[in-house]
């Protein structure tokens, strides 16, 4: 299965140091037999971007609960693109329509691609991570305000370009 792992600048630079990465709690999306019937229409593509969607927000939501931030690396919401194929992938419909689980970690051989922000984004993405919590409380301003980090499209690199992508920030 094709799972979007939420991520951040620091957890890619684990995944390359280690060669894997757990998931935080597991999470990540994917397009779902929920999400598909969710949708009225809607082609392979649309929905696959839904997915990528929802995990950019996943990693927004990574960057704002960084107690730490080390200042090192720039704040840049992260996507890994994996083919889980020996995972044990459980969907959460409870949760949203293309959360899944899964039980194994992301290994730098299952990456198909990685999205990351570009520079232009990085004001967006600071002024959503103080609001977040206010926009999934229903607040307007703050709703607006994700969503104006939302509307920054990730730039997609291929999985050999991860290493000179971090070293270039």
């Amino acid at each position: 299965m094709r799972v979007y792992v939420p991520a951040t600048l620091a957890l890619l630079q684990h995944l390359l140091a280690e060669g894997e990465l757990f998931p935080v709690s597991g999470t990540a999306f994917a397009v779902t037999p929920t999400l598909r019937e969710s949708y009225a229409e809607g082609d392979d593509e649309e929905l696959t971007e839904v997915a990528l969607r929802d995990a950019a927000l996943g990693s927004l939501r990574l960057l704002a609960t960084d107690d730490a931030p080390d200042g090192a690396l720039p704040v840049r919401r992260a996507v890994l693109v994996a083919d889980i194929a020996d995972a044990m992938v459980k969907l959460r419909p409870d949760l949203d329509d293309a959360v899944v689980r899964i039980s194994v970690p992301v290994r730098t051989s299952d990456l198909v691609a990685v999205y990351v922000d570009i520079a232009a984004a990085e004001s967006a993405v600071l002024a959503a991570m103080e609001v977040i919590d206010a926009a999934d409380l229903g607040d307007e301003d703050a709703e607006l305000t994700v969503g104006d980090a939302q509307d920054h499209d990730l730039a997609w690199y291929a999985t050999q370009e991860l290493p000179f992508l971090l070293e270039l920030l």
